[in-house]
Formats: structure tokens, C-alpha cells, sequence
């Protein structure tokens, strides 16, 4: 019987013949044992694979090992299952839903009588490494969707078969076998246990089946897995520093801001928090007004045709809020501020002369999220977007991304993130253009970038419904992601609300229309950056800058008068004058996270000077007063006003 010879491709150009179907652990092992050792899965033709499936006609092949960032999701995945294995050994009667992946780990919803508990956790935990420590092999079954329905219906696992149903023309479905457990999976998932011993569960909570609050509660297990120890204990580290530094308990401590269930998603401001928000307003505006921005307000509530004609009421609905009206009109608090902006250009004709209009708004935006997803400040319903709106000519389209990608990675400059990360989002399946609208945004953005020589990653099909983006992604001081700003190219909303200009010829032109924001929310800016700096802002952005203290009632009168030529130089300050130890004082300023403090005795009284302390306990010494209130404006000094004065 002849065969025909399958050749398989590795990545470095390099060949093998194989004459039947080979299985990609076979081609690990024909390659060398270790390289098997470390075989996970495969990358065959650009699609994952187990490592226990065949290849049957010649194929480009990437083995996947634990050290690859592919790796690492499969052993979360695997995780995952895992966990479905030791929580069904422990809690027989609980039912299994989903497992998948989520950045640096995994979860998996389980349907239980009650909440699990911290000793819970811990017991399912436990077992997960006896289980692992077996070293199991995970075992790969697809049968017919019939039969997979026909094992579920004999485990009594009620969600898996609803899953199931859920997918009628999938004709066959992958199971893998942890031993006695079972759980289906498109996978890959490793090929035995010992690639899981790198795992720690983190934390349960609260969810519902399919996410909806009318559904069933189920209980959600999270936890994270690496590929060896010294990556899991980073992460840990990482986990321990940021729960230091959480804003919500930051916010707290400090005075910033406040929560309540009666107005939930939605801030309350403290006077010091407020100064902070406003001190990013103030610093986004100077950049506005640099950069040739006019600011504009437009209302909060709009009615329901203004969104249908934006397209927003077809694809956003869900997250708006709206009433209706005595009129029985339908209005809707705006979740952005496009539609507003849009309404403002149309007001007056247009020349080419008067392109590019750089409109500018800090709206308010309103945004239905689920309370399960409200997070402190870094997911809210109310919020504050520093928006922007640009018009311009198709020619001048390009220059405006350049200026706005430049601007916005100077300003994560002036906030200390100098590792920014970008995103060329491309369009989605549910959108409004056409394919050549499409073409010529996307490439307005990738050119843009090349020309700077920027890098970016390209995410297929994450655009907004009516343009493409780009999204800038900052890296804090403890190796956290947070995504931010955005720059979105767009010629649909203004063809859809009909603006035009008069180019050179007396034509009616449609403009392109970019929608930029730099912070993004500027709450959620506001947390990002509390938790970057541990509460510890610089001096420029500290509600309070410089703390004077009094070591002893003789000292009052001087202090206050240290203070008032603070208060008359413009700095932000306090007096403490009480009657405290300055140990204490000291203490209580530090906790503050006040950058200066200005000590005061009877000796500075009597010469005229203060002794100013440092944060971090370092002693700058003795200044007069003329001198330290020019040292303490220099030291608070906005970046952007110190860079323009050099």
C-alpha cells in the first residue's frame, strides 16, 4: 500500500518526512527528548493544537512549550479544569459551568447551595496540587455532539449540556478526561498534570450564568499559574504590592473620594480629591490650548433621534439610560460625546479655510455597567472623558493623527509612564461604512505610527462600530497594564449626520471627523495614577504640597506666619499648630503622603528660617523663608510649565 510522505515545516526553515500521520509529541520526541519533555502543544498551519493530535498532510509546525506566552494560557486553561477535578472530589453535588482564561490567570463559575468560603478555597486548593502531584496524563476524546450530551446527562452536569444545546450545528465536541473527571473544551490543554504545579488560587466571588443578574448565582473561583516558580512568586509579589496600593483604600485614608450604595458607579469628591481632579483638568487644558483646541460644552441630555441617527441606539442601547418625557418624548444622558460635538459643527457653514476645528469637552458621560463590574474609580457610571473632536480635509487627516499620537505620549511623560504600548484596533463585524472607508482609516493610523516609528500590535476586529482606533496602553511602576487613551479616524458619523464644508472649488466636501481622549476617564486616570505613585503624588499634583508644623505653642505665631506666605506664594498648604509631639505630627504628614513638611521651633523662629523635611524622611535643612518658598515653587512646578520655562 503506497503512502504519501507528510513534510512537516519547523520555523527555522528546516523540513521532516514523517510516512503516516504523526502526532505532534511524536515530532517533539523525533526532534529530542528535550524539546518532548517541554511539549505542551502545537501551533500547526497558525492554528493550536493538542499535542496528542495527528497531522495528516504536510504543515508548518511551532512546538509550544511552557516559556511561551501560548504555554502559559494553555496551563491556566488547564487550570482551570483543574479546579472542576478537585472542587468535584470535595463537593460532589456542585455543578460545573465555565473555565476560561483571564489575563495572568483563570477562573471557573460553579453552581453551589452556598458561597464557598476562605476554608474552602484552601481545601480545593490542596487538592489541586495532590491531584497534580500524581502526574496525571489529561487524555483527549471527540465524540459525536449526541454522545457528549449522553455523558453529561450521566454526570447530571446541567449547565455543560445547556452549553451544548446552545451549539446545534456543531457536529462533534472535545472532552478531556481528567481521570475520573471530565469536562468539554475546545482546548488545547497540557498533556499532563506536572505542567501545573506553578498555580495559586486567589479569591472567589459573586456571578451569575451568562452574566445576567436575572439568572442564577453562581460561585467563581479565581486563581493564577505560570510556567515555573520564579514567574508565580513575581506575580504574588506583584498581587501583595498592588493590594498596598489599591485607590479605593488610598481614597480612604487620604480623604480623596467616597463611595455610596445610593448613587452607585458615581463619585463623591473631598475637598482634597477635588483639587486633584481639577489639577488635571487645569494641566489637560494648557495642553489643549497649546496644542489649538477651542473648549465646548454640550448638554447631558439629548433626545432619542440624535442617537439613532449616530447609531448609537443600535449599538449601545444596553448601556444607556434614558427617560421619557410628560411629551412623550425619549431622551438619553449622553454615554459619550460625539453626537454633541457633531450637533456643534453643523451649527454654521464651513469653509477649508476653517479646517482643522479642534473642539475640545470635558463631559460628562453616563454608562450603564453592571454593579458586579463597578470597581472604585477605575469603573464607574458617571464619569468624566477629557474629549475631543477634530474636522479636518482628508489631506490634512494625516498630520492630525501625527500631532495627536505625539501629544498624548508627551502628557504619559509628564505622569512619569514612560512605557506606552499601542493598539491598532481594525473593524468589527457589526459596524456602519463601507470597505473602502475602512481602508483608508486603518491605513491613516498604521501610517501615522510607521512615520514615528512607533510599534504597535494589531488587534483584528476590535474598532468602534463606526471607525477604527488606536489605544494607548501604560505600564506602571509595578508592571501593570492599563489601557487609557484613544485616537478613533472616522468618516461614517459625519456622513450620517450630513456635515460638509466648502473646499476650493466651491464643492461640498463630507470632513473626516477624529475622536481623541488622552486620559480617557478622568477618574479612572485619577485611581491609575494613586495607585502608580502608592498614594505618594508628586509635588505638582499633591492636593496638599507643603505641611507646616509647629514643635511647640511658642512657635505658633511664626508658623502661621510660615504658612501665610505659603498660602500668598500659591502653594497648597496646611498648619498644624496643635499641641501634639512633632514626632507625631511628622508621622501623621507622612501617612498624608504630604511631599514637604516645614519644621518650625523657637530657633527658626528667632533666625527667620524653617527646616524642611522630605517624604522619605530626608532632611533638605534650613532655608530662609524667602528661599525655601523658591525652592518649593520650583519643586512643584507642573512638568509642562518647567519643560516650556528651559
Amino acid at each position: 500500500m503506497n503512502h504519501t510522505a507528510i513534510n512537516i515545516t519547523l520555523p527555522d526553515g528546516s523540513t521532516r518526512e514523517y510516512d503516516n500521520p504523526v502526532s505532534i509529541k511524536e515530532i517533539a520526541e523525533s526532534i529530542g527528548p528535550g524539546l518532548a519533555k517541554n511539549t505542551l502543544a502545537g501551533e500547526v498551519d497558525g492554528e493550536l493544537r493538542d499535542a496528542s493530535d495527528k497531522i495528516t498532510a504536510d504543515a508548518k509546525l511551532r512546538i509550544i512549550t511552557p516559556n511561551d506566552d501560548e504555554g502559559r494560557e494553555i496551563i491556566r486553561h488547564s487550570c482551570a479544569h483543574l479546579i472542576g477535578h478537585a472542587v468535584k472530589q470535595l463537593f460532589p453535588t456542585a455543578k460545573m459551568v465555565i473555565g476560561p482564561v483571564i489575563e495572568n490567570g483563570f477562573y471557573y463559575d460553579i453552581a453551589y447551595e452556598r458561597p464557598f468560603t476562605a476554608e474552602d478555597l484552601a481545601k480545593i486548593e490542596k487538592r489541586m496540587a495532590s491531584l497534580i502531584a500524581t502526574k496525571y496524563d489529561v487524555e483527549k476524546r471527540v465524540l459525536p455532539r449526541d454522545e457528549v450530551i449522553e455523558v453529561f446527562e450521566d454526570r447530571q452536569e446541567d449547565y455543560k449540556i445547556q452549553l451544548v444545546k446552545d451549539m446545534p450545528d456543531v457536529a462533534s465536541m472535545a472532552l478531556y478526561y481528567h481521570q475520573e473527571y471530565i469536562d468539554m473544551c475546545r482546548g488545547p490543554h497540557v498533556p499532563n498534570t506536572r505542567f501545573l504545579q506553578h498555580f495559586k488560587l486567589t479569591r472567589t466571588s459573586g456571578a451569575y450564568w451568562r452574566g445576567d443578574s436575572n439568572n442564577e448565582q453562581l460561585q467563581r473561583i479565581y486563581g493564577t499559574a505560570w510556567s515555573n516558580k520564579k514567574e508565580l512568586r513575581a506575580h504574588l509579589n506583584m498581587l501583595e504590592e498592588a493590594e498596598k496600593r489599591d485607590h479605593r483604600r488610598l481614597g480612604r485614608e487620604l480623604k480623596l473620594f467616597h463611595f455610596e450604595d445610593e448613587a452607585p458607579g458615581a463619585v463623591f469628591w473631598h475637598a482634597k480629591g477635588w483639587t486633584l481632579f481639577n489639577l488635571l483638568l487645569e494641566y489637560m487644558r494648557r495642553q489643549q490650548e497649546k496644542e489649538g483646541y477651542e473648549e465646548v460644552n454640550t448638554p447631558d441630555l439629548m433626545d432619542r433621534s440624535l442617537w439613532e441617527t449616530s447609531g448609537h441606539w443600535q449599538n449601545y442601547r444596553a448601556h444607556m439610560y434614558t427617560t421619557d418625557t410628560p411629551d412623550e418624548r425619549t431622551l438619553a444622558l449622553k454615554p459619550m460625546s460625539c453626537p454633541g460635538s457633531v450637533i456643534m459643527y453643523s451649527h454654521g457653514l464651513k469653509s477649508y479655510r476653517d479646517l482643522p476645528i479642534r473642539m475640545a469637552e470635558f463631559g460628562k458621560v453616563h454608562r450603564y455597567e453592571p454593579s458586579g463590574s463597578l470597581h472604585g474609580l477605575l469603573r464607574v457610571r458617571h464619569f468624566t472623558q477629557d474629549d475631543a473632536h477634530i474636522y479636518c480635509t482628508m489631506e490634512q487627516m494625516q498630520d492630525e493623527c501625527i500631532r495627536v499620537i505625539e501629544l498624548v505620549l508627551s502628557i504619559y511623560r509628564d505622569f512619569g509612564f514612560e512605557d506606552v504600548h499601542i493598539k491598532l484596533s481594525t473593524r468589527p463585524d457589526n459596524r456602519i461604512g463601507d470597505d473602502n472607508t475602512w481602508d483608508t482609516l486603518e491605513s491613516a493610523l498604521s501610517t501615522s505610527l510607521e512615520s514615528l516609528s512607533l510599534s504597535f500590535q494589531i488587534s483584528e476586529g476590535e474598532g468602534a462600530f463606526y471607525g477604527p482606533k488606536l489605544e494607548f496602553t501604560l505600564c506602571d511602576s509595578i508592571g501593570r497594564d492599563w489601557q487609557c487613551g484613544t485616537l478613533q479616524v472616522d468618516m461614517n458619523l459625519p456622513g450620517r449626520f450630513d456635515l460638509s464644508y466648502i473646499d476650493e472649488h466651491g464643492q461640498k466636501q463630507v470632513p473626516v471627523m477624529l475622536h481623541r481622549a488622552l486620559f480617557g476617564s478622568l477618574e479612572r486616570f485619577t485611581g491609575i495614577l494613586i495607585e502608580h505613585y502608592a498614594g505618594k503624588l508628586p509635588a505638582w499634583l499633591s492636593p496638599t504640597q507643603v505641611a507646616t508644623l509647629a514643635i511647640s505653642d511658642k512657635s505658633q505665631d511664626y508658623a502661621k506666619e510660615v504658612f501665610t506666605a505659603f498660602k500668598t506664594a500659591g502653594l497648597r498648604a496646611e498648619l498644624d499648630a496643635g499641641r501634639e509631639k512633632i514626632g507625631h505630627k511628622i508621622r501623621e504628614y507622612t501617612l498624608g503622603k504630604v511631599p514637604f513638611m516645614a519644621i518650625v521651633g523657637t530657633k527658626e523662629a528667632e533666625s527667620g528660617k524653617v527646616n524642611l523635611r522630605h517624604i522619605s524622611g530626608k532632611n533638605l535643612g534650613e532655608f530662609t523663608l524667602v528661599d525655601v518658598i523658591d525652592y518649593l515653587k520650583r519643586e512643584t512646578t507642573p512638568p509642562d510649565n518647567r519643560n516650556s520655562s528651559q
